[in-house]
This record gives C-alpha cells, structure tokens and sequence, in this order.
C-alpha cells in the first residue's frame, strides 16, 4: 500500500477521532512538543530530563494536558506516547494505563506512538524505563487522571450536581444514585482543547477499582500481526519510492580512495551512486537492481587496522590506558579489611562483546526535500534521531519528522538509526523518497556490540565465613552511545560519512569519590550496603567496599545491548557469590539471605527457591559422577539498575561431561516490579529475557580476525533460535499494588548466565568464568577441577 508522507493513514484517522486537524493539533501543542521551554514547569510537574533538547533517556515530556491526550465528538479516546512498542508489550500496557484512568472501555482508546510532528518528547524507549515513567511520574497516567477529574467537573456543570455526588464510568460522567442522569465524555469536551495543565493532585485510580490495569489483556498488535496485517517499517510504501544498498568498507580502519562509477552504468534501474567521504551507497529503481549494483560497484579501499588477537584479547584490556575512570564507592577501608581478614577470595570475569541480532535487518525510509525531511524509522529514540538527522542532512530540527515504525527488535543500538542515516543520504541525493535495507553482513558487522568486560573481584571473609569487604575493578570498551547519541557518529553510517564518534574523555586513573552512591550499572553486589560522602545505598549487610570502573577505547563500536552493563556486572557478582558461598561451605540460597538486607530482594530469593524445591545444602554436589551426564542447579539474584526491578531465578542444567554440551532444563523466576499492569505481558517479559539471557550465555559472541569481524551470518554467529531446545519456565510474581511501577524487560536477562555457571558448577564442581558457556569451555573447565 502507497503511504503519504505527509499524515500517515493511523495518524490521519486518529486526528479524525478526535475532531482535530493537523493544523488543529500542531497549534494546540507545537509549543510545548515541538519547542517546549518553560523549565520552571517542567520541574514544577517532576520532568527533569538530561536536558531539554530531548537527549536523556525520558526527555522532557510535556505539562500541558492537550499534549496527551484528545476526546473525540464520539467519546472516543486519542493518547499520544512518546514510548514506542518495541515488540514487549508496551503498546497494549500503555493503552490499558489510558483506559483505566479515564474509565473507558479499552477498545475506545487509540493510541499514537512517537511521532516527532504529534507525540511528546519522552526522549528513548530503553533502560526498562518506559512504563514507569509513564505509570510513575507526570506523563500519561497524571494526564488520565487529570482529565477524568476535569471531565467530572464539565459533568457537575452540565447536570447541576455536586462532582463528589458524581462518578466516571465507560466513557460517561454518572450520578452515583442514579444511573439515569449521565452525561457521555464527547458531550462534554469532544472535539474540543482542555487548555489545562497536568494537575499532580490529580488522584489516581485505587488498585483496589481497577477494571482494565491488573488484568491479561491480549496484546493489542497480535491480531494484525498474524493476519499478516501489521505495518512494520519494512512494509512501508511510499509514492515514488526508489531502493538502496550501502557499501561498507571491506575491513575496520579502512578508507575509500576510489569509486569507478562506470563499474554500475550499465545495470538496469540504477539511479545514482552516492559518496560523502567514506560512505557509499547505491539507489535505483527496485530492490534486486539496488544489490547487484552495491555487489558490482568497483570501490577501492585503504587497508584496514589490525584487531588485537582474540585468543588474548581479556588479558590485554589490563593493560590498556583508560579513557575514562569511575570511583563510584569507595569506604576508604578496603586495604586495611583485606589485610585483616580471615581469608581473602579472588577471581576474574570476562564476557564477550555480544550483538543485537535482530531475526531481520534493520530498514528505514526517507524523503528528504530541500528543507524539510521524513524518515520512517525503528529507532527507538525519535526525538534525539530528529536531532542527529538534521545534523547529516543539514536541516533545522523542526523540518525532520521521524515517525517510528516497529522493527524487527533491537533492545539497544542495532542497526536501526544507522540505516535511517543511510536512507535520508540517499534520498538527499536523488531527490525522491529512499527505502534501505541492510544486507545481513553490514548489519551484524558494523552493528553497536554490547560491549566486552573483565571484572576483578576480591573479598575479605572473617572466621566465621561472613563477607566483611568487596573490592571491584571492572573493564570495559566503550565506541559509541545510546540510540539516537549525542552525535551521528555514534554509529557507523555517521562515522563514515564524517562524523566524529563521540569517546569518554581522559580522566586520572584514581579520581576522588563523587560524593554519591551509584549502582545504575549494578557494579555495586547484592550484599554491599555501599556509603560515601553521608550518601547510602545497597541491598546488603557489607559496609565496607570499593567499586572502580574503567573504560578503555574499543575497536568496535558499542552501544546498549539487553541490560548494558548490568547483565555483565551481574554474571560476575553472582558466579563470584557462589564461588565464596562454596568457600563458606554454605548452601547458596541461605549464604545470600545472610549478606541481604533489602526485604523486597530476600523475597524474591526464597519465592523463587521455595517454588523450585530448593535443595538446601553446599555446592557442588558431593558424590557426582565425573563421566557422563550431571545435573545441578544455581541460583542468581538482582535489584536490577538498585531500583528497579527485582529478580531471582533457579536454574536446573544437565551437563554431558564428555561434550561439553550444557543443557537448561528448567527455570523458576520470581519478579516483583511493585504493581502488575499485565500479568502475561509480564510472564511474556519473564520468559522472553530467560531465553535471550540463556542464548547470550550458552552461544553468542562476536568473533574477528585480523582486520574484520567474522561473525556476519547465522552460521558464524547462531543465537538461540526458534526450534531449538527451551527449558520448563515457571514464574512467581510478586504484586505490590502500594509500590512504585518498575521495569521488567531486563531483570530476567540479568541473572540468567549467573544462574547457569552457578548450576554447572553444581552438577560438576567445574567452574566457568567466561562467556558464552561453549561446549570448549565446559570440557576445559571440567579439566581443569580439582
């Protein structure tokens, strides 16, 4: 189907619903979604975002009620988000939050997610942040909440009672005593502004009357998607469309010296052959036309820069000068407990760099004019790539519309935003709208890799085999930024096309404290109760500790992957609690419960325990075989990011100690993320993240060789696919109804590979210190035992 690239069809019949025009609804909120400025009132409402260009992670939202939302003639429901569904749930979620707060059926409420000409600036949809923000904080549960007691207002007046004599229900403001007197919502207020701003005092709906939050409602997107019906942005059709291919170098570090443009004249279809700097790309008329000409184009490159060795990659990073060095905790005590301690343990993490490996390519669309442009795109951040956007194209940003469309998922920085670059520079070239999708080889090789660690623990125990101090160093390699960034060159379209990558810059390698406790990353273990400066924070009972991040340049660019940083942190802390529970001669679960303070965390461990049948007792089990296959469980537990999100997770492997092969047979998880809007959205989250974390732990890493990276298809990189073996999953979820709302879609992922090694080492006394947990490594650990 042709899509307009002025109004999309949904964004069209959605501004219908609502008795608005588009020039209705850009007078009514230009101000504020477009150049929104008044920061007393954003801080007066609880947005503070990282700064008011949209590039933090929420942006700046918006104070104003109109921005939110519209009630149509019809008492139809029109919310604008600007959290996009990424493939989570998080459409139908925000939806149900909509609905609830407005006491509408849910099948009147349609939703419009980020769109840079009509949505609020909610900044990036990561972190595990989106529904909390909106659930939590002055978004778009105040904006329903809101508008409800405004609508019982506008009712009071139509029907000459008193509003606390009055009750919102299905889309109607009723009498309490009498049905009969009712007033509908499109009566009150359809097709017409509220002109008011978001009321904190608003109350919001009691769990205890909830009708739509708190129950399973079926995905919302699920029938289009299997009918076939469902526009991702790969379907997008546009009027006078042209197709394109990039050509990226041949090898890391290389540059472009030549282009022979005669090499393609030839080709039917082909368009144009378009060059800025080191960037190439090739437009023509269809799609099969735009890859033979990108497979034929003579290019001539400079060699490329050698990559370290991989076989001794993790030990060089310990020699390497840090760009950037980070003393988030330090008791100032740590020597001194070390040297007093009963027994001092030690030991080394390594994980991999790991990519997104979305099951498509990623894929953009783009009509660029003479000085306005429209980009349709799976970024997950449309507000900051409407920013970097007119940096390439060199536009003003209120003449680039981003308007996301669903990817093939991405959780971080896939290809999505660098294949948006490359389409807006193809379109700018030829003059007509440009749709790109990468080849699976310039996908998976130039992608933004969750980054590589290495992580140094070291613990003093007293004699009684209790934990009295925790010594941290983790190493890191850093290229790049969140999606959208800071700058285009960020990512490798950017990069090529000129752009300098924006690096961490050079600190001492000893910095004093900061004056703050921070466990954002999860740097801080489960056990520490960190202080420094009067500042305090953890989930433990160990006071004194020392946590030193360092960030060395990387080869490759990097980016957010499912849970950056805490998944590798979280491996490390966790295998490491294990190793020292084991030296304790402790059961794991009971060794946790007595280094853990924060109830909420102790809950989840011994749901999660008591549900799978914990067998209490040390690890590893005694009288195991040493041939053939051994079974064992482990446990690993979080509070992801310190404040959101709590997770434990038992696992139950087998092991064939003559192959190596590791098999996960069952996982019992238990989450609490406070109040459960959708209970099978949130087992889907659960279930989701075990089965990605188990994939990153058994199978992932990127691989290269000399001056390129070799793992480029789904021979040379295979994650965990459909078909393959899954284990048993069972869930317990803990509902605080009076808590906060926090995030879900990373907790599970974070614990999964602690929970494995912790399960191999149960089953074999083996124990797997690097990731991912390949046949190899398991033969040469179990080697190695004792």
């Amino acid at each position: 189907m042709t899509r307009s690239t002025s109004m999309t069809h949904d964004a069209q019949a959605a501004l219908d619903a609502a008795g608005l025009t588009r020039r209705d609804f850009v007078r009514r909120s230009g101000l504020l979604i477009v150049a929104f400025s008044a920061a007393r009132a954003a801080g007066d409402l609880g947005l503070v975002p990282d700064t008011l260009s949209a590039q933090g992670i929420n942006g700046p939202g918006s104070p104003q009620l109109d921005a939110w939302l519209a009630i149509g003639a019809d008492g139809r429901v029109t919310a604008y988000t600007g959290k996009c569904e990424l493939g989570t749930g998080l459409y139908t979620a925000q939806t149900q939050l909509v609905a609830e707060e407005l006491c509408v059926p849910i099948d009147r409420v349609r939703l419009i997610q980020c769109d840079t000409s009509m949505t609020p600036d909610q900044g990036t949809t990561s972190g595990a942040q989106s529904h909390p923000t909106n659930f939590n904080k002055a978004n778009l549960a105040l904006a329903g909440a809101t508008a409800r007691e405004a609508l019982l207002q506008l009712g009071a007046k139509r029907l000459g009672m008193p509003v606390e004599s009055l009750v919102a229900i299905d889309g109607t403001v009723r009498a309490k005593s009498d049905a009969s007197k009712s007033v509908g919502y499109g009566d009150l207020i359809g097709g017409q502004k509220f002109n008011l701003m978001l009321n904190r005092a608003a109350a919001r709906k009691p769990v205890s009357e909830w009708k739509v939050l708190g129950t399973s409602v079926p995905r919302l997107d699920f029938p289009a998607i299997v009918t076939g019906q469902f526009e991702y942005v790969h379907n997008v059709r546009v009027a006078g469309m042209a197709h394109g291919r990039v050509v990226r170098p041949p090898a890391l570090g290389a540059t472009l010296t030549a282009v022979d443009e005669s090499s393609v004249q030839g080709l039917p279809g082909v368009l144009k052959v378009v060059v800025r700097k080191n960037w190439v790309g090739v437009v023509a008329e269809k799609p099969w036309q735009a890859e033979q000409a990108a497979r034929q184009l003579k290019a001539t490159w400079s060699a490329g820069t050698a990559l370290p060795d991989q076989g001794t990659f993790h030990e060089r990073l310990h020699s390497q000068t840090a760009t950037r060095d980070a003393l988030s905790v330090d008791s100032g005590d740590v020597e001194a407990k070390l040297a007093s301690a009963a027994k001092v343990i030690k030991a080394t993490y390594r994980h991999p760099y790991q990519m997104h490996a979305s099951i498509a390519t990623a894929c953009a669309v783009a009509d660029v004019k003479t000085d306005a442009a429209t980009i349709y795109s799976a970024t997950q951040a449309v507000y900051p790539l409407r920013s970097t956007m007119a940096m390439v194209l060199g536009l003003k940003p209120e003449g680039v519309r981003i308007i996301f469309r669903q990817g093939p998922g991405c959780y971080g920085v896939n290809g999505a935003d660098a294949v948006s670059y490359d389409a807006a520079l193809m379109s700018q070239a030829v003059g007509r709208p440009v749709r790109v999708q990468l080849a699976r080889k310039d996908e998976m090789a130039w992608e933004n890799y969750g980054p590589a660690y290495v992580i140094d623990e070291r613990v003093g125990l007293d004699a009684n085999g209790t934990i009295v101090c925790w010594d941290y160093q983790g190493w890191t390699l850093q290229r790049g930024n969140r999606p959208g960034g800071n700058a285009p060159g960020n990512v490798v379209s950017g990069m090529l096309a000129g752009f300098e990558p924006q690096m961490a810059q050079p600190r001492s390698p000893a910095p004093a404290p900061t004056g703050e406790f921070d466990n954002g990353n999860n740097t801080v273990p489960n056990s520490v109760t960190g202080c420094i400066g009067g500042m305090c924070g953890g989930t433990g009972t160990v006071a004194s500790e020392r946590v030193l991040s360092r960030t060395v340049a990387s080869p490759f660019f990097t980016g957010p992957l499912r849970s950056p940083a805490r998944l590798q942190n979280t491996f490390a802390h966790e295998s490491f609690m294990d190793e020292i529970a084991a030296s304790a001669k402790a059961d794991p679960v009971a060794y946790r419960l007595r280094h853990l303070s924060d109830p909420r965390l102790r809950d989840v461990v011994t749901a999660a325990a008591g549900k799978a049948g914990w067998d209490a007792r040390p690890s590893p089990r005694t009288g195991s075989r040493r041939t053939g296959v051994a079974t064992g469980r482990g446990i690993a537990c979080v509070l992801y990011e310190g404040d959101n999100g709590y997770c434990a997770l038992v696992t139950e492997v087998e092991v064939n100690q003559d192959t190596g092969l590791v098999l996960v047979k069952r996982c019992v998880a238990a989450i609490d993320v406070g109040p459960v809007s959708n209970p099978n959205g949130l087992r889907n989250q659960l279930e989701g993240g075990l089965i990605h974390g188990m994939s990153r732990a058994l199978r992932e890493e990127v691989t290269w060789s000399g001056d390129r990276v070799t793992s480029i298809d789904w021979r040379t990189y295979r994650p965990w696919f459909v078909g393959d073996p899954v284990p048993v999953i069972e869930s317990v979820i803990v509902n605080r109804p009076d808590a906060p709302a926090t995030g879900a879609g990373e907790t599970s992922i974070t614990v999964t590979a602690a929970s494995i090694g912790n399960a191999i080492f149960d089953a074999t006394g083996a124990r797997l210190r690097q990731l991912p947990f390949t046949p190899e490594r398991v033969k040469a650990a179990l080697a190695a035992r004792g």
